[in-house]
């Protein structure tokens, strides 16, 4: 017993002399010693001030922070980018897996390390590579004395996400503030677990009223524009309503910008001559995060404009005015981001209008506790793979990567940045891989990329790799079929490059599932669905963008088209209603009454969904929705629109779209194919004249030349005849060689260019027949064999290349016919119809054979009605052709 007696005085002893030379160790090295930084936050709502203790230890003052994985750690690095975290390494053995409120907790480096091995302290997650945050501690601070630590400290700059004070106006809105009595100013920043389509409002009611009125405030209305870029611009209040201008005087009311009252005053031109134009408001940063809104600004305590702004006393508590709403982003008629007033409290649609006592120089401020948590926290934009429907991946500059740090370039989807996609189980999903020989793309288990297995990280590959790369000129296909064994997360990345992509949810079932058929309509920002079903339609349009309404409507343009709008009120009911638009202001869209039933509207991640069923052929008469009939038969042509606010009953200004379809998109139903509604291209217009020139003119001449004027002096007809016919070849020529110029190759996707081949065909093999011809006898004696065949062959080949001409010529005419909407003979291109007009087609006899001539004319001809041709052999069609030619002379051209 008495060995062990004395063993534990000894082991106490060691236990302090270790930790005295350890102490000893830390205090070795003390350059940095008192050192202060703020932390910038790259993600994951990280906020706090580091502190260097001594040699090896550091203090975070008031950490905020969201949780990441158990790997995450408090890291050492060389610098901030994407390399550099990835050569560093742990600087402290604590794990970042929980939410940090607010919490002052003091970190020790990990045994070896000391500061000079550590330019950036960072809170860094190896295990998906996401930067939280960092702090640079740079050499050039490093001074001994107390004057050099100060100015070091001095000069480390302050992340624009700290402030001295805090405020918590409600569970998803803060005010933060510092205030610079020196400069007379003060710095607020404004925060909001909300989505990039809401504004965050914040400012001081008007002084020495008796109650707290929003009236008279004097506002900072801050968010983001649709490219993601902060905005905080002064507003002031004359009305409790949306900012409303008004044409005949140039006068607003509402909650409008200063700028508008300063341009155009209220109606008062004595007030108005007084009012400065100008914004007091200086936006200093801003960013998306986690989901959360983040906005700081600069305003003077005592601004210039004592009747737009309020003097703001920095020793008292007085009201201030906050809410949140949806933004209405600028239109053709107002080039302002204007807030949409929420009423009635706390709803889908924002928060309404809400007062508070605040004063500046309490640094508590009412304090607020851990960071911001917003519910949906993915702020990329959103894609959902569609069968049939091909997502085309292409390169560009990274803007708003939502994994920081990244590369220079990233994938984009359908020209999103690095979107999240979503994915059904047993929808193929088609990539078109357009990104350069660089970057080709495979699907993943890991969050990084750039082939895991290269860094000795297991991976799952489903698809993709080093085949999978293509440029825009010759892009490559690559089909991936999710099955019930793909995880719920998966990732498209580059197999070159690290974190060029995102993240990839695999769901069960939806819209795909659901219709038959779906297509992205213009500018790839809506997807339409639909499903025939007898002698009705079901029909759903998906937003993939945020929106406050979607609209979907058929027709060529807004004027003239049956629309369908739906939209999500403010205690969350969704609507779906049908309008005739007969003008381009609200009080030309009118509300129909159609038969549209299993009507269903909601929002997912703020864009819009909305389904209907209608019928093909409403069965009412008299009324303007009872001609809103569906051919299936027949293109229907689909445009769309986005808004942030709609409304049952009288529409106005407020409900104005802020996004719109450029042009419709001509959708086949029966075959669930779609194209975009192009603008006829000059080039091709040159070939389609060059054409009609070759095939109406030069071509039909040659062939009348041999058949009347035959009778002339000498071989006139001949020469006639053969200068029209190569000139006619000649001209045919040059305009196939635009066309094939203008769409860089050939095509025969189309049906006119497959019959213009045709066409094209026989036309080139008749000089070669001619240059094969045997000679004629004389005295008219019997023909030789060979002349005979020859004949046959002639006539055939050239009435088989004006048939085919002649097709070519109405197929081309139903392209432009779809481009210029002055030559109504889209009707005539169903086979049916065709027949209908072959009617206007003339064979000529020509020297024992027929060969055929295009002759068309437009007005009205009293001739035989042929029997359609699913009714005729081809060779009875002929037959027909040949009585139209009997009965009625050569009449030319007459368009």
């Amino acid at each position: 017993m008495a060995p062990a007696a004395l063993l534990l005085p000894l082991l106490a002893i060691l236990r302090l002399a270790g930790a005295a030379s350890s102490a000893a160790g830390c205090g070795a090295n003390t350059s940095l010693a008192g050192y202060k930084a703020d932390l910038r936050m790259s993600q994951h709502q990280l906020r706090g001030r580091v502190e260097v203790l001594d040699g090896c230890s550091f203090r975070v003052a008031g950490l905020d922070l969201l949780p990441g994985s158990a790997s995450a750690r408090w890291w050492r690095a060389d610098g901030a980018d994407l390399d550099a975290l990835a050569r560093g390494g742990a600087a402290a053995a604590d794990p970042l897996d929980r939410t940090f409120r607010s919490e002052s907790l003091v970190f020790r480096l990990l045994p070896g390390l000391s500061w000079p091995q550590i330019p950036v302290l960072a809170a860094y997650d190896p295990l998906t590579s996401s930067l939280f945050g960092f702090v640079r501690l740079s050499s050039e601070s490093n001074a001994s004395s107390d004057s050099g630590v100060s100015a070091a400290s001095a000069a480390a700059a302050e992340a624009p996400t700290m402030f001295d004070a805090c405020a918590e106006l409600s569970p998803r809105f803060r005010v933060r503030w510092t205030l610079h009595e020196a400069n007379n100013s003060v710095d607020i920043g404004l925060e909001a677990a909300a989505g990039s389509e809401y504004y965050m409002a914040f400012g001081w009611a008007a002084p020495g009223a008796s109650e707290a009125s929003v009236v008279g405030a004097d506002l900072v209305v801050a968010g983001f524009t649709e490219d993601g870029l902060p905005f905080a611009d002064d507003y002031y209040v004359t009305k409790y309503s949306d900012c409303l201008l008004r044409d005949d005087d140039g006068s607003a009311e509402g909650v409008c910008p200063d700028s508008i009252y300063a341009a155009g005053g209220d109606g008062d031109s004595d007030s108005a001559a007084g009012r400065l134009a100008g914004n007091g408001t200086r936006l200093v940063y801003g960013h998306r995060r986690d989901g959360v809104s983040f906005v700081r600004f600069s305003r003077p305590l005592a601004p210039a404009d004592d009747k737009l702004d309020v003097a703001v006393n920095a020793t008292r508590n007085m009201t201030v005015v906050w809410a949140i709403g949806l933004l209405r982003p600028p239109d053709s008629l107002r080039p302002y981001y204007l807030p949409l007033v929420s009423r009635g409290g706390a709803s889908s649609a924002g928060t309404a209008f809400a007062f508070a006592k605040l004063n500046l120089s309490n640094a508590a401020g009412g304090g607020c506790v851990g960071p911001l948590d917003a519910d949906d926290k993915e702020d990329q934009a959103r894609i959902t793979a569609e069968r049939k429907t091909p997502l085309v991946v292409t390169v560009g500059p990274a803007l708003h990567y939502p994994n920081p740090p990244n590369p220079g370039k990233v994938f984009y989807i359908n020209k999103k940045e690095a979107p999240l996609l979503r994915v059904e189980r047993g929808v193929p999903v088609i990539f078109s891989v357009e990104a350069g020989h660089d970057a080709p793309l495979y699907i993943t288990s890991d969050p990084v990329g750039g082939n895991a297995t290269s860094r000795n990280t297991p991976e799952v590959v489903y698809a993709g790799g080093a085949e999978a790369e293509g440029v825009p000129a010759a892009p490559t296909e690559l089909v991936w079929m999710p099955d019930r064994n793909t995880p719920d997360l998966v990732y498209y990345q580059s197999l070159y490059d690290q974190k060029m992509g995102w993240k990839i949810e695999v769901v069960d079932g939806g819209l795909s599932d659901m219709y038959n058929n779906s297509v992205l309509l213009d500018d790839q920002q809506v997807t339409f669905f639909w499903t025939l079903t007898g002698d009705s339609i079901n029909v759903a349009a998906r937003g993939e963008k945020k929106s406050g309404y979607l609209a979907i409507g058929f027709g060529s343009a807004m004027v003239n088209s049956y629309a369908y709008v739906g939209w999500v009120d403010g205690n969350g009911k969704g609507h779906v209603k049908s309008y005739w638009i007969d003008g381009k202001d609200g009080a030309s869209v009118h509300e129909t009454h159609e038969n549209v039933t299993h009507k269903r509207c909601r929002l997912e991640n703020g864009a819009i969904i909305f389904e209907f069923t209608r019928p093909l052929n409403p069965s009412c008469s008299g009324k303007v929705e009872c001609k809103n009939i569906i051919d299936p038969t027949t293109p229907l042509k689909v445009i769309w629109a986005m808004g942030a606010q709609w409304s049952t009953g009288p529409l106005s200004l407020k409900n104005m779209h802020s996004d719109t379809s450029n042009r419709p998109i001509r959708i086949l139903l029966l075959s669930g194919l779609a194209e975009a509604v192009e603008d006829l291209r000059p080039v091709l217009a040159v070939h389609g004249f060059m054409m009609f020139v070759a095939w109406a003119i030069l071509l039909p001449g040659g062939i009348m030349a041999a058949r009347y004027l035959k009778h002339a002096k000498g071989d006139l007809w001949f020469q006639a005849h053969t200068y029209l016919q190569y000139s006619g070849i000649a001209v045919m020529l040059l305009g196939v060689l635009f066309a094939v110029a203008e769409l860089r190759g050939f095509s025969f996707k189309s049906r006119h260019a497959r019959i213009g081949a045709v066409a094209f065909t026989f036309a080139c093999v008749q000089p070669i027949n001619a240059y094969l011809r045997p000679h004629n006898t004389e005295n008219r004696e019997r023909s030789s064999g060979n002349r005979i065949l020859w004949e046959y062959l002639h006539h055939f080949t050239g009435r088989s290349a004006a048939i085919a001409g002649i097709v070519a010529l109405f197929t081309g005419l139903q392209h432009l016919g779809h481009s210029l909407l002055t030559l109504k003979i889209v009707h005539y291109m169903s086979w049916p119809h065709l027949v209908q007009a072959s009617r206007k087609v003339l064979l000529v006899q020509v020297s024992g054979g027929c060969t055929a001539a295009a002759v068309l004319e437009f007005g009205s001809l009293k001739s035989k009605m042929l029997v359609p041709l699913e009714k005729q052999s081809p060779r009875l069609a002929l037959e027909g052709l040949d009585q139209i030619k009997e009965g009625y002379p050569l009449m030319g051209l007459n368009a």
